[in-house]
């Protein structure tokens, strides 16, 4: 069994984490899929950062915002917000300002969980070490992760005849949490905004049973959806049921203009993501 208080020692709230996505087991699946998308989402930061795209930067650093506040990594969410805000204003020097903060609560915690996980990573799979990153520091993230430790996947890897349902939300951490629920059951697709979603809707929409959909997503967010849902009429083909925090009451109340069937409210357990699910992927069949 892995030791929990290397992470809570670390100032990591596990329980937040479990609050939202059920037990430990999930959340050790769930942070383990953090773990190994680690240099890439990293690297994806750097590179938008020093070619200063800020409207792909915001992207990536409120997907890690998310995500890191969902498995309890706080400090880290808070300084991801802090950047998400201000590279939506274009703001490049707060975000240089800020950077080491970013880089150097990454590296801390991707350790932290490096070392929660060694009971299920092999010996050979070493850590490289990790420089401290100056404000003024272009330099790339070094790769820490072993590309031969593996995310669990389920043994029925065969979607052939399962019905599609579509979950959208900037929060891998999200998707992949509905995947795990339901992929023995249904085909799952995923898509980390909204135009994603359009795109899907148009090649393949006739085949998809249920939408489950974000309302706070970068670029084309939820609304954009909905409104795109309605012009062309689709809310009869394919049932829509949202995803939003609780505390959102403005875009929760916008959300119920539109013909949707449920929503679930952030954070959610696994009993209530099932529920909705399949009250959504039912209902043009009992309306």
């Amino acid at each position: 069994m892995k030791d929990v208080n290397i992470l809570t020692k670390n100032g990591i709230d596990v329980n937040h984490g479990i609050e939202l996505l059920g037990d430990m087991s999930m959340y050790d699946s769930i942070i383990l899929e953090f773990y190994n998308s680690y240099n890439e989402r990293m690297n994806k930061i750097v590179e938008y950062r020093k070619s200063m795209d800020m409207a792909n930067y915001a992207i990536e650093v409120h997907a890690l915002k998310s995500d890191s506040k969902y498995l309890g990594f706080m400090t880290l969410a808070d300084i991801a917000y802090q950047h998400e805000m201000a590279s939506k204003n274009n703001d490049i020097n707060t975000v240089n300002n800020l950077y080491a903060d970013l880089i150097n609560e990454a590296n801390r915690i991707i350790l932290i969980v490096k070392e929660y996980l060694q009971s299920k990573v092999e010996e050979k799979n070493e850590v490289n070490p990790i420089p401290t990153v100056e404000p003024e520091n272009d330099s790339v993230i070094p790769s820490i992760v072993d590309n031969s430790v593996s995310i669990p996947t389920s043994s029925d890897d065969n979607n052939e005849g399962k019905m599609k349902i579509l979950v959208a939300d900037d929060s891998k951490i999200i998707r992949d949490f509905v995947n795990d629920i339901f992929n023995n059951e249904y085909e799952v697709l995923s898509a980390s905004n909204g135009e994603e979603v359009i795109n899907y809707v148009k090649k393949d929409g006739n085949s998809i049973k249920a939408l489950l959909l974000d309302l706070n997503m970068p670029g084309v967010n939820g609304f954009g959806v909905l409104d795109f849902f309605k012009e062309n009429d689709l809310f009869k083909v394919i049932p829509v049921s949202i995803i939003s925090g609780a505390d959102d009451k403005e875009s929760i109340d916008k959300a119920f203009t539109y013909p949707i069937v449920d929503m679930l409210n952030k954070p959610f357990s696994k009993e209530t993501v099932k529920l909705v699910v399949e009250k959504t992927v039912n209902y043009n069949s009992v309306s």
